[in-house]
């Protein structure tokens, strides 16, 4: 993926967008989301060499770990859960968030009863991760195939395949230089820019 793809994510991402299976509309911020408001969050979930971590389910579905919250449940304890769950990686330290959408729901009832509705936002939030065993999957969760460690622009191409909402959402973090950038010279990875 070259540069001047990324300012097509980002205006990819502005508009406003139905989803089917949630059957709601989708409007992209980059605002604070407020806390209760949050029923989701999904990671861009970085390691120490400055690798995305996305997942394969046993649909062929391609994504950033994350899901739903469960009742009572807080944002770190949420993305601690759907770390294991279907990246098999530990958490290191807190989350950044960075964008939600903003979903408007169309249906009658909330997908659970405990989550906020009509209105709610789906987090996206950058984590400093460890793989340290294959994911959980557990049997009322996503059925995980594959955990993948991937440079972040080559992370945006394979979640594209499946995904392409989410890997625009990769590309805004890497525009804004949440990610880890490799230097050629010595090899190493460095903090965000």
């Amino acid at each position: 993926m070259s540069d001047d793809v990324l300012p097509g994510a980002v205006q990819r991402l502005a508009a406003v967008t139905y989803i089917d299976y949630a059957d709601c509309d989708v409007r992209y911020t980059t605002e604070p989301a407020p806390d209760e408001l949050v029923s989701r969050l999904h990671l861009v979930a970085v390691t120490a060499h400055g690798d995305v971590v996305v997942s394969r389910s046993v649909q062929g579905w391609r994504v950033l770990p994350g899901g739903t919250r469960e009742p009572g449940e807080a944002l770190i304890e949420l993305a601690r859960r759907e770390l294991i769950e279907e990246a098999g990686a530990r958490l290191l330290a807190g989350i950044a968030p960075f964008s939600s959408f903003v979903s408007h729901s169309r249906t009658p009832a909330p997908y659970r009863p405990h989550l906020p509705h009509p209105r709610a936002y789906w987090l996206h939030a950058v984590a400093q991760v460890e793989v340290v065993g294959p994911p959980t999957s557990p049997a009322d969760g996503e059925q995980i195939t594959d955990v993948l460690q991937l440079p972040p622009r080559e992370a945006v191409d394979y979640i594209a395949v499946h995904d392409p909402i989410h890997a625009d959402v990769l590309a805004h973090a890497i525009a804004l230089g949440l990610l880890p950038s490799s230097d050629p010279v010595r090899g190493r990875t460095s903090g965000p820019r």
